[in-house]
């Protein structure tokens, strides 16, 4: 009978959002009954600093669509001009009226 490879799993759950989980698995050569227990660690730091950052980038795209959603909503609907928006940090822009 073979064993399932080991695996590394980290689950986020926050009371205003859906939990996701992350799972990374831990090289099969690298068993944690071996007479290499370096190797295995070395293996397992590898997987939790994957898991890790896949945990960042999924918290990461879902604080940007909040972010998107908050916007739409605080500006009605009005998409804001971000590359605009980052030019003129900081300064006062001026719009120029046209009359006609």
């Amino acid at each position: 009978m073979s064993q399932a490879p080991p695996t590394l799993s980290a689950t986020y759950a926050s009371p205003t959002s859906s939990p996701f989980t992350i799972t990374q698995p831990i090289p099969a050569s690298t068993d944690v009954t071996s007479n290499n227990p370096a190797a295995y660690l070395s293996s397992l730091r590898t997987a939790a600093a994957s898991v890790q950052d896949d945990i960042n980038k999924e918290l990461t795209r879902r604080m940007e669509e909040d972010k998107a959603r908050e916007a739409g909503s605080a500006t009605g609907g009005v998409s804001i001009d971000e590359a605009k928006e980052e030019e003129n940090y900081g300064e006062e822009v001026v719009e120029d009226d046209e009359e006609n």
